[in-house]
C-alpha cells in the first residue's frame, strides 16, 4: 500500500470544488440549523438515571448491532464503561454518520462515542475529548484494480459514506472530476463495492477484514490518507461531562481497560495517543 502523494447513491458526478463546499456545509448544517440543547452535566444524567450514547449501529468493529439487536463493538464497551464510571445504565442511539452531530446538537443524545474522527471542522460544532482510538483512512478496492497515485483515482467510481472522515479524504485527494458516490453508511458503501456500483472506496482500517467476509482474498487498500484519533464528544461549552469523560478516558488508559477493549475489537495495543491537536482543543472553554 502507497501513501497518497501526488443511504443511498449519489447520481451526478460532481467537481471537487463542489463537492468540498459541500462538505464544508454540510459539517457546519447542525450549528445553524438544530436548536442547540439545554446543558447537560454528570447530576443532570444520574438524575435522568440513564446515560444515552450516541453510537454507529453498522460499522463493526467500532459500533453494530448484532443479530439479537444488541449493540455490540468497541464504542459500545466503552460507552458501557463511562455509564458505569456515572452509575448510570447505559442506552444507546444508533445513528447514521450524518445525522451524529444533529443528534447530538438537538439533545436526543448526552454524548457520542460514534467513531468521531477528531477534525478542525468538526471542533467548531462539538466538544471533543481526549483521544482514546486511533483509526487509518485509506483507499480500497479489488487487487486488480491499478490505483498507485491519486490520479488513478480519477479512473473509477469512488463511494464513501456520507459526511464521513473518508469523504473528506477522498474529495481532498481526488482529481477534479473524480465520480465521488456518496451513502448513507459504512455498510451501504460496502455493499456498494461488493456489487460493482463503485471500483473503490474510502475505508477505515476494518473495510479490508469485512470484505473478505463476502469475498474473501480480493480487495486490498490501494492508498493510504491520514492516521488520525478519534474522540467522545459533548456539546460546546458543557464543562462538567467534558471534564468528566476526559477523566474517565485518563483513568481506562492507567487502569488497563482501554488496553482490554482494544484487544478484544481490534487484536491490537493501544498507541500512544498525542497531548495534543492542532486547532483541535479537548478541554472545555
Amino acid at each position: 500500500m502507497k501513501n497518497a502523494n501526488d443511504g443511498r447513491p449519489g447520481k451526478l458526478m460532481v467537481g471537487r470544488r463542489q463537492v468540498l463546499l459541500g462538505a464544508a456545509v454540510a459539517l457546519a448544517a447542525p450549528a445553524v440549523l438544530v436548536r442547540r440543547a439545554a446543558a447537560v452535566t454528570p447530576a443532570e444524567i444520574k438524575g435522568k438515571g440513564k446515560l444515552v450514547v450516541g453510537i454507529q449501529g453498522d460499522n463493526p468493529p467500532w459500533g453494530f448491532v448484532n443479530s439479537s439487536g444488541k449493540q455490540e463493538g468497541f464504542d459500545a464497551d466503552i460507552g458501557a464503561l463511562f455509564a458505569a464510571e456515572l452509575g448510570v445504565p447505559v442506552e444507546f442511539s444508533p445513528l447514521a454518520v450524518a445525522n451524529r452531530i444533529p443528534a447530538l446538537t438537538s439533545g436526543r443524545v448526552d454524548i457520542l462515542f460514534a467513531t468521531m474522527g477528531m477534525l478542525p471542522d468538526r471542533a467548531k460544532v462539538v466538544q471533543f475529548s481526549k483521544p482514546y482510538v486511533a483509526n487509518i483512512i485509506s483507499l480500497v478496492a479489488a487487487k486488480g484494480t491499478e490505483i498507485k497515485t491519486n490520479a488513478d483515482m480519477g479512473k473509477v467510481t469512488i463511494g464513501v459514506p456520507r459526511s464521513s472522515v473518508q469523504d473528506t479524504q477522498v474529495t481532498n485527494n481526488a482529481p477534479a472530476g473524480t465520480t465521488i458516490r456518496r451513502f448513507d453508511d459504512d455498510a451501504a458503501t460496502i455493499q456498494a463495492l461488493l456489487s460493482g456500483q463503485v471500483q473503490a472506496v474510502g475505508a477505515n482500517m476494518f473495510y479490508v477484514q469485512r470484505l473478505d467476509q463476502a469475498k474473501p482474498g480480493m480487495f486490498e487498500n490501494k492508498l493510504e490518507f491520514t492516521k488520525l484519533y478519534n474522540g467522545a464528544c459533548t456539546r460546546l461549552g458543557e464543562k462538567e461531562i467534558n471534564a468528566a469523560v476526559n477523566a474517565f478516558i485518563d483513568k481506562i488508559k492507567a487502569n488497563g481497560d482501554l488496553a482490554k477493549t482494544y484487544a478484544k475489537w481490534m487484536k491490537l495495543s493501544p498507541p500512544e495517543f498525542p497531548a495534543s491537536i492542532e486547532n483541535i482543543p479537548f478541554v472545555a472553554s
